[in-house]
């Protein structure tokens, strides 16, 4: 939820998940565009009465196997924006290598939990009960997003454990 935020005569939104993507080609243009796009995007929020929480504010270098290692360092008002390596994007945490690692693990404890749960209802549940809670707390984890995690060698975990659940 956005937070109201008085100063003198004008209130001020701070927005909420605004994501920006820059891409360049080489090191010193993708600094001199990402400082451009934050001092952009400053503007137009200060034109449409909302503020960018520089303390919230951060950004994720997204990294392959050949990328060289570099140090970005976006600048907007008085601090660096601080560098994650990962971020909850959309309900699905994207890490800087996408991996999918971080939102797999994620949602392996969410599964368990889930698994737990059936275990200790099946015996007082009708089976068609039991579907409809699998439906409900599996199957909508597994089915969130999963064209992009679903792929990834670790997430035969989750597929393992959907089997013992079933």
């Amino acid at each position: 939820m956005p937070k109201l935020v008085s100063i003198g005569t004008k209130i001020l939104l701070y927005v909420d998940d605004t994501s920006i993507i820059v891409t360049s080609l080489n090191v010193e243009t993708l600094q001199e565009q990402s400082d451009k796009i934050f001092q952009d995007v400053n503007n137009w929020f200060k034109i449409n009465q909302l503020a960018l929480n520089c303390n919230k504010t951060q950004y994720l270098h997204f990294n392959t196997k050949k990328s060289m290692d570099y140090s970005l360092k976006p600048n907007f008002k008085c601090n660096n924006i601080k560098i994650s390596s990962q971020t909850k994007f959309l309900g699905l945490i994207i890490d800087d290598t996408l991996s999918w690692m971080a939102h797999i693990d994620t949602n392996m404890f969410k599964l368990i939990t889930a698994c737990f749960a059936i275990r200790i209802i099946q015996h007082l549940m009708s089976t068609e009960t039991l579907i409809r809670v699998y439906f409900a707390y599996v199957h909508s984890i597994l089915s969130f997003g999963i064209i992009f995690w679903g792929n990834q060698p670790h997430s035969m975990k989750i597929f393992k454990l959907q089997e013992r659940v079933i």
